[in-house]
């Protein structure tokens, strides 16, 4: 019998969640990309990200197996305001998620933190550095008003060691995590 195991990618419109389930999946994943119409103008803020041609209308899913018995699922959430209705299911039976940040959009991922933190949810964030870092990473906590509980580290989605090495990252929070519930009980 196989485990499932479900992380859930969030952040803002354009940050990488789609390149990150690309670059880490072992399958071909599914993804709902759809290309940017004129409809969109004036509902999708694109500044910082003008050349972006598409955007996921749904959800991307990745498949990584973990051993014979145990595997990662992967869900990549998309990033408009007129999508996050779909993001309290994408969370439902999720074990951690992970907040991709965009520095040059920084302010859109407050909603994702907010809701996973209403959730109750652990999570990591993870800046993906489209260029070389202009800031360092405790400015980027500051600036989100992260608790020094919350792991903040540096990608680059394109790259599928970067981005195991943040899905490492959010597998050993949650075994922390857990490993810390068992102490206090």
């Amino acid at each position: 019998m196989t485990t499932g195991l479900k992380i859930v990618v969030v952040g803002g419109f354009g940050v990488g969640k789609t390149t990150m389930v690309r670059s880490v999946s072992e399958i071909r994943p599914l993804s709902t990309e759809e290309t940017m119409t004129q409809a969109g103008l004036g509902i999708d803020d694109a500044s910082g990200v003008q050349t972006k041609s598409t955007t996921t209308v749904a959800f991307d899913f990745g498949r990584i197996s973990l051993n014979d018995q145990m595997v990662l699922y992967l869900f990549g959430a998309p990033g408009q305001e007129r999508f996050w209705f779909l993001w309290d299911r994408l969370f439902s039976g999720t074990l951690g998620a992970v907040v991709l940040v965009d520095v040059r959009r920084l302010a859109d991922s407050w909603y994702a933190i907010d809701r996973l933190e209403h959730h109750g949810m652990p999570f990591i964030v993870a800046r993906n550095n489209f260029d070389e870092p202009a800031h360092p990473l405790e400015k980027i906590r500051e600036a989100l008003d992260l608790s020094d509980d919350v792991p903040l580290i540096d990608c680059d989605a394109r790259q599928r060691d970067s981005s195991k090495a943040v899905l490492i990252a959010l597998v050993n929070h949650l075994h922390a995590l857990s490993s810390a519930r068992g102490v206090t009980r």
